[in-house]
């Protein structure tokens, strides 16, 4: 990918994302303790968690796109920079009013903007929906996420001690609250 984001554009995900978007999220699952998802997944297990952030409403998934100077393997002309979610809380109805947030960045895209493009966004869209708080969950150690959710906002609630296992170890997790 090329380093130049700053012609980066931000759109809702759509069905021809899934490859790419499962790719992404894949490098994170064997990579990192970021998300606690310890099996990569292959695109159609992933298909539900697509189809369950539709264009509008208060479940959002936007992605930050740039031109490829060639079409990809897919035959796209987009390069996938990173996608921003929002989704249930929880699944009872009273949390309606409450989401959680994510970001993944690219590995070669971290720290050049595109989580705040895609935060920005993702914040802007929601703004007319019926939500009261978002909430972030950040498995620990991870100061950029740390930086970026309190750069919107985001005040951090409480942790979780060792609340995950993977890769041999217990991670804790922080969790971060943000009005809507």
């Amino acid at each position: 990918m090329s380093s130049d984001y700053t012609k980066a554009q931000v759109r809702p995900g759509a069905e021809g994302d899934l490859t790419a978007l499962t790719d992404l999220y894949n490098r994170y699952v064997r990579e990192t303790a970021i998300t606690f998802d310890t099996t990569v997944l292959t695109p159609e297990e992933r298909r539900p968690w697509l189809l369950s952030h539709p264009v509008d409403g208060p479940y959002r998934l936007m992605v930050a796109t740039t031109s490829a100077a060639a079409p990809t393997a897919t035959g796209n002309s987009e390069q996938i920079l990173g996608y921003a979610t929002s989704s249930p809380f929880r699944a009872k109805p009273a949390y309606a009013t409450s989401v959680e947030t994510t970001v993944y960045v690219a590995p070669d895209a971290g720290g050049s903007g595109i989580g705040t493009l895609l935060y920005t966004a993702l914040f802007e869209a929601l703004a007319g929906e019926d939500l009261h708080r978002a909430y972030a969950g950040i498995a620990q150690p991870n100061e950029a996420s740390t930086r970026l959710h309190q750069r919107f906002g985001f005040r951090h609630t409480g942790t979780y001690r060792e609340v995950g296992r993977k890769f041999g170890r217990y991670w804790d997790v922080a969790w971060y609250e943000k009005e809507l």
